[in-house]
C-alpha cells in the first residue's frame, strides 16, 4: 500500500516523504503496466510509466490548489509546493524510464531540457508579482484576415483602373500563398502581460547542431508579432545554458533584432524580474540530483558521462 500524504503549507519542506510516495506509486503502476506490455516492449512500458506519474503529479497539484483556495494561500506559498511536486515527479520519471530503457546522451540531454522549462513557466502560472497576467496568444488566421482586409481596402482606394487593381490583388494573394504554405503557430511556451505590455517567451535548454528548423520558425513567429500585430509585444528567448555553450544558431536569433536573448544566470534574472520569484535560488536550495536520484540511476548516469546535463 502506498503511503499517504498530508497537503499543507509544510508540504514543500517534505521532499524525502514525497519521493517515497511517488516511488511507491510508480511501483504500483508498473505492476499494472506489466500486465499489458511485456518486458521486451520497453518503449511502451516507459511511456505508460511516464503517463501514470504525470497523472499522479496532476492529482497532487490539484490537491495543493484546492487546499490553497480553502485556506487562501498566497502564490508565494503555492508555488514552492508546485515546484517540489514537479521536481520529485521528474526524479522518479528519470529513474523509472532508465530502469526500463537506459538513456543515451542525446535522449537524456533532450529530456532534461524538457523538464527545465516548466519550472520557469510555473513562476508565471503563480506569479508573486500582482501585476502579471497570462493571455491567450492570437491565431495567425485572425491576423492574416485582418491584414488582408486592410491591404485590400488600401488597394481599392488607389487611383487605379479595375484591371490594375485586379492584377495587384492577384500578386498580393500569390505572396500570401507563399507565406502561408505551412501552418504558422503563434503560440509559444509562455504569454504574459504586465500593465499593457505583452511578452511572448520561448524557453530553450540550449542550441545544438539540429536547431536550424526551430530557429527559422522562431524568426518567422517573432516577425509576425513585431511587424503585423499592433500591440506592443516583446519577444523573449530564455536559454538555460550559458551563452558560450551554444552555437551560431543562438547568435542568429540574438542578432536578428526580433528576439531579446538571455542565457544562463541572465535568463533566471529575467524570470525573477517579471514573475517576482527567484526560481534559481529555489533550485539551488531544493534540487540536488546527486542526492535525490536513487543510487542505481545516479551510478549509471555518471558512468555514461551524462550526469552533467543535470546542472541547472
Amino acid at each position: 500500500m502506498s503511503p499517504t500524504l498530508k497537503i499543507d503549507k509544510t508540504f514543500r519542506e517534505r521532499k524525502t516523504e514525497l519521493l517515497v510516495y511517488l516511488r511507491s506509486r510508480a511501483k504500483e503502476a508498473l505492476g499494472e503496466i506489466t500486465k499489458t506490455y511485456g518486458v521486451n516492449e520497453y518503449k511502451e512500458r516507459a511511456t505508460a510509466s511516464n503517463r501514470a506519474l504525470m497523472a499522479e503529479k496532476e492529482r497532487l497539484v490539484s490537491q495543493v490548489r484546492q487546499e490553497a483556495t480553502r485556506e487562501h494561500w498566497a502564490n508565494a506559498d503555492i508555488l514552492p509546493n508546485i515546484l517540489l511536486i514537479s521536481h520529485c515527479t521528474n526524479v522518479v520519471m528519470v529513474e523509472s524510464r532508465n530502469s526500463m530503457w537506459a538513456y543515451d546522451y542525446m535522449a537524456f540531454s533532450r529530456r532534461i531540457g524538457e523538464l527545465w522549462e516548466p519550472f520557469c513557466n510555473d513562476c508565471f502560472e503563480y506569479p508573486v508579482r500582482k501585476d502579471v497576467s497570462l493571455f491567450v496568444p492570437p491565431l495567425f488566421e485572425d491576423v492574416r484576415k485582418r491584414l488582408s482586409k486592410e491591404i485590400k481596402d488600401f488597394i481599392g482606394s488607389l487611383p487605379l483602373n479595375p484591371e490594375q487593381k485586379t492584377s495587384l490583388l492577384r500578386y498580393y494573394d500569390q505572396v500570401w500563398s507563399l507565406v502561408t504554405s505551412g501552418e504558422i503557430q503563434l503560440a509559444l511556451d509562455l504569454h504574459f502581460a504586465i500593465d499593457k505590455t505583452r511578452y511572448v517567451v520561448d524557453f530553450k535548454s540550449g542550441f545544438g547542431s539540429n536547431e536550424k528548423g526551430n530557429v527559422n520558425r522562431l524568426l518567422l513567429v517573432a516577425s509576425v508579432y513585431k511587424n503585423i500585430e499592433p500591440e506592443d509585444y516583446h519577444c523573449l528567448l530564455l536559454v538555460r545554458s550559458a551563452e558560450d555553450e551554444n552555437n551560431n544558431y543562438l547568435q542568429t536569433l540574438k542578432n536578428s533584432d526580433l528576439w531579446e536573448v538571455y542565457c544562463g544566470k541572465d535568463a533566471y534574472s529575467k524570470v525573477k524580474e517579471y514573475s517576482g520569484f527567484d526560481v534559481k535560488d529555489w533550485i539551488d536550495k531544493n534540487i540536488s540530483w546527486a542526492n535525490d536520484l536513487d543510487e542505481e540511476t545516479r551510478a549509471y548516469l555518471e558512468k555514461e558521462g551524462i550526469f552533467k546535463y543535470l546542472t541547472w
